[in-house]
């Protein structure tokens, strides 16, 4: 991580993410997802470093990178994640652990506010993912939680493409209780 960072305050953060105290990693870790709900000028000085713990051994860390990255995309005028995409996408669909798939899933969809490329590539992987996660052993989970990113990005950038998209998952469930369920999402 650089040391250029643009206040002393998101450096400290960033400084106790590697804390051994687990209440400071997490405020911190919170302090940063919200400051990245906007657009950030230093996402750039913790990218390299955020693409490479994706590959981490701690799957805790591998799961704040997956979230944050996510976030940075609105930071993100050069489209790096265009690039870095792949490994962002390793750790939401193949994770060893599934909770760091899931919390990284959950996020992902933050991708698609950075713009058009962006929100293509993540609906062409969504719509891929949703279409073939059956084999996976929480599939109504991992739809549920695709739809609602879906339901995410259209409440902040309404789009008849992501709808659609949508309508045309649902179709794809056979089972009658997660149709419904899954409609439930996109009635709000």
């Amino acid at each position: 991580m650089e040391e250029s960072f643009v206040d002393v305050l998101t450096h400290a953060y960033f400084v106790n993410l590697q804390s051994d105290e687990w209440d400071l990693q997490y405020e911190a870790y919170q302090e940063l997802l919200e400051m990245t709900k906007q657009e950030v000028d230093w996402a750039y000085e913790v990218w390299e470093d955020i693409v490479q713990d994706l590959s981490n051994r701690d799957a805790h860390i591998r799961s704040r990178s997956a979230q944050l990255l996510a976030h940075l995309a609105i930071s993100d005028p050069q489209k790096r994640i265009l690039d870095d995409f792949a490994q962002l996408w390793k750790v939401t669909t193949r994770d060893p652990k599934f909770i760091t798939k899931r919390h990284s899933m959950q996020s992902i969809w933050r991708v698609g506010l950075a713009g058009s490329e962006q929100k293509d590539l993540l609906l062409e992987h969504l719509t891929d993912w949703f279409k073939h996660c059956h084999q996976e052993k929480n599939c109504a989970l991992i739809r549920s939680d695709l739809l609602q990113g879906l339901r995410n990005l259209y409440d902040q950038q309404p789009c008849e493409k992501i709808k659609r998209t949508v309508h045309e998952l649902i179709e794809v469930e056979t089972n009658e209780k997660y149709v419904e369920k899954y409609k439930e999402i996109w009635k709000k």
